[in-house]
Formats: structure tokens, sequence, C-alpha cells
């Protein structure tokens, strides 16, 4: 079944045509990797699932986007309610000036989340589900920037499963990070699979071959090819596709 669904998607920043006519199905549960020259529109596209280009002054979006069959842009929606269900982590760890407890349990007490022992539960439990919990059980009171970058994108992860979303988004998560803890990010990313819908922008070709099921590749605002990873990385079927894969450009 479509998790995530876009039918004649478009964006302009003004004049310009960012985003041309983008139709493409994300399945529950897997990993999608997206791929592409700077400038392509990874992230742009990934933005439009939890509606953060709508941040952005002279942005007009055309077309449909589906999370679980409901189109997000309908007046309808509540964004906030949207962001919870579509939890976004970013290029650069952005822990909060509060203790490694606080950075997870923010997202339920700004949610109204009053009950102690819930939030006690919620912020052991997202920290386990990130893989972090035992590199920092015992200083939770601590402040989060006295965790490692690797540490503080997990932690970061973790803030983002605590309020309980189907998908999440990676803009490029392991970009700022060294080899040793991309790879810890990597394995969580094969685990979160299990229960979570990703979505991850990568410029790192090994990188989108290890840990997603399908990618997509973008170029100048299109999609150019869209498959398993396998086939995208062994047979793409454009020679344009094979070409990026391979460095040739890019």
């Amino acid at each position: 079944m479509s998790k995530i669904q876009t039918i004649n998607s478009n964006l302009f920043y003004g004049d310009f045509h960012a985003l041309k006519n983008i139709n493409m199905s994300i399945a529950e549960n897997t990993v999608t990797a997206l791929i592409g020259p700077s400038g392509c529109g990874k992230s742009t596209y990934l933005r439009l699932f939890n509606r953060m280009n709508d941040l952005i002054d002279n942005v007009k979006i055309t077309g449909q986007i589906l999370v679980d069959g409901t189109d997000i842009y309908n007046d309808k929606i509540n964004v906030d309610e949207l962001r919870i269900k579509v939890g976004m982590v970013f290029q650069k760890p952005n822990p909060f000036p509060k203790s490694i407890f606080e950075n997870v349990a923010y997202g339920l007490r700004v949610n109204g989340e009053k009950n102690k022992s819930y939030i006690e539960d919620k912020v052991v439990e997202s920290l386990k589900h990130s893989a972090l919990w035992t590199e920092v059980s015992d200083k939770l009171n601590k402040s989060a920037f006295e965790l490692s970058g690797g540490q503080q994108q997990r932690l970061c992860i973790a803030r983002a499963l605590a309020i309980s979303p189907s998908v999440i988004l990676m803009d490029e998560p392991a970009s700022a990070l060294d080899p040793l803890s991309t790879a810890k990010i990597e394995e969580l990313i094969h685990e979160l699979k299990k229960e979570y819908t990703i979505v991850i922008v990568t410029h790192n070709m090994q990188q989108a071959s290890r840990v997603s099921d399908y990618t997509a590749f973008f170029y100048l605002g299109e999609l150019v090819e869209y498959g398993t990873t396998v086939e995208i990385f062994t047979k793409p079927k454009l020679k344009h596709t094979e070409n990026y894969i391979t460095g040739r450009f890019g």
C-alpha cells in the first residue's frame, strides 16, 4: 500500500519552476532515497511531505500530495498535526539548549502531554529506538551539547520518534558526521523501517545503495527515474541515470 503519493506535483518559487510534474508512490515501511546533483529539487520534494515549503515566501504548489490517502494540502488539514505524523531530521544535528531528557520530551510537552510517567516512558523508549539509550542512560540531565555530533543526530531522531510519527524524513542526516557515526545512523535506519516509512535525501551514492529499498533520481526539478535500488544501481533504464550513478557528472 502507498504511504505517500504525489500526483502531478509542481512547485514554483516565484517564477522559477523548481519541481516539474512529479508522480511518485512510496510504499509503507520502506526506505526511499532521493538522489541527484545539488539544486535538483530533492530537498524541496522532501519538504512537500510535511509542508515545510509553506514557510518560504512566494511558493506556489499544484497537484496532490497524499499521505495515507489524504491530500495534505487540503484546507482542512491541521499542519501541526501533520508534522506530528511526518517527522523530520535535518542535515546538521540541531539539539535544543536543554538536557538530553528534555530534548526528547519537548514534542510531547508542546503537544500538551502532562502525564509524567508517560513522558518518562516515551523518552526511554525513543532513546532505545534511536540506539542511544546505552550511551546516555546515566546522564539524561546533562546538556545535549555535551554529546558528540553523531550522538546529537541520534538524539534528534529520538526527539522525532517521541511523538509517534508514521513517516520520518531525513535530509542528508549523516553528511556532517564521521564514518563511524554515519554507520550507526545507517544501522538505525535499517531498524526503524520496521515501524516507519523513511524518505532520505543523500548525496552519497554508496549510502543510498546501502540503506534504501527504492531510489529516485532527480535532475533539474524532474523525476528522471524511480525504481528499486537494486535496479537503479545495477540496471538503470536511462543512460542519464547511469551516468550520474557512475560519477560521470554531478
